[in-house]
């Protein structure tokens, strides 16, 4: 992976490939030597290629989606209605968006982001944390006067999320319009991932003009509904599901309800779809197949909250990879399940290896199950 220095030298070198060592090194603070490892590093991860600075162009995922400041209490006792229990409380960086991009760059994609910011240290303090991963914020709108979004929550000993309040109202400042003014960076994506709280206008604007691959990520059942007139538009739709009767017109009992609903959505358009099911396991289908995978025993659940943003951003490494529905499928499973092995909503823990190890063991007959018929 490309550290943070190096990152830093490669943007000037982009910026300006006439540029030598001894103004790269007068920059960065550092010895014209330390700047020559730096480049040879580079070269040898393949992003500069050969002499006179020539960069690699990679292709790069888009992100347009939250940004927040996430405050989460772990009580030590029960919760009981109207009583203050003791336990812990910690802060730490979130949002949908910066979550899916965080996660991509464990898996060392690279991601550019389109986000919006308030105007508060809480703003600054995330642009310094997406900076430090190598998230790409530059095209995110700054809002002056403007409130960063904050979500609050409380998960019990489970890991479940029992109570959950989001101030996102500033994220309706991506509209269409603004949006608009950045079309190319979306087009010149390998595919595009959105996530539902987006206002439906911005998502509708987003499927109209998207000429590239579109990933959803749903969240609850009322903003999931916004959905419902672009799903022709999705190429991949991963969704809990609780949700899905807020895209079809029957309620969910079973797993046999599942598969009914996500029948109905292949008919309406979406190319495949990832079901996340109370079991912990996921039901997947596109057009011509359809298999359920069932959840390592041995996973030790610490917290869910940030399970579904590990799972888009393993399907936008499966497709940059050019991996095959069922192991983007597998994929998807396996990062949400190390994700789930941690306090935090994004675990550090991973990675490439650690993720098709998971994915090598869901694939055997006792986890995957082809549905017939």
């Amino acid at each position: 992976m490309v550290t943070e220095r190096e990152r830093e030298i490669l943007k000037w070198i982009k910026d300006n490939p006439m540029i030598s060592q001894e103004e790269l090194a007068k920059r960065a603070g550092i010895a014209r030597s330390s700047v020559a490892v730096h480049i040879s590093n580079l070269m040898k991860k393949g992003e500069i290629l050969g002499k006179g600075y020539v960069i690699r162009k990679t292709p790069y995922v888009l992100v347009v989606g939250g940004s927040s400041v996430d405050i989460i209490g772990y009580p030590d006792e029960y919760l009981f209605p109207g009583e203050s229990i003791p336990g812990r409380v910690e802060l730490s960086y979130g949002g949908v968006g910066r979550n899916q991009a965080h996660n991509m760059r464990l898996l060392d994609l690279d991601v550019k982001t389109i986000t919006v910011f308030g105007e508060d240290m809480y703003a600054e303090k995330i642009k310094q944390n997406c900076q430090k991963l190598g998230i790409d914020i530059s095209q995110s709108l700054n809002v002056p006067n403007g409130i960063t979004s904050t979500y609050l929550s409380i998960v019990d000993s489970n890991g479940e999320c029992k109570f959950g309040i989001s101030d996102m109202k500033i994220i309706n400042e991506l509209t269409p319009e603004f949006l608009s003014s950045k079309i190319n960076v979306i087009n010149n994506a390998k595919l595009c991932v959105v996530e539902t709280n987006l206002c439906k206008e911005t998502l509708e604007y987003i499927a109209a003009n998207c000429q590239v691959p579109l990933f959803a990520e749903a969240i609850s059942i009322v903003k999931a509904k916004k959905l419902k007139g672009i799903l022709d538009k999705i190429h991949s739709l991963r969704i809990d599901s609780t949700d899905l009767v807020s895209l079809v017109d029957f309620n969910i009992y079973s797993l046999d309800d599942v598969k009914k609903a996500v029948n109905k959505l292949i008919d309406m358009g979406v190319k495949r779809v990832y079901v996340s099911l109370t079991s912990g396991g996921i039901y997947c289908a596109d057009s011509s197949q359809s298999f359920e995978i069932l959840p390592l025993p041995s996973v030790k659940v610490v917290n869910r909250t940030g399970a579904r943003d590990s799972f888009i951003g393993a399907l936008a490494w499966a497709f940059i990879n050019e991996l095959d529905f069922v192991k983007s499928s597998l994929a998807g499973l396996a990062a949400s399940m190390i994700c789930m092995e941690s306090k935090n909503v994004v675990n550090e823990d991973l990675n490439e290896d650690y993720m098709t190890s998971i994915m090598q063991i869901l694939e055997g007959e006792k986890f995957f199950k082809e549905v017939v018929g």
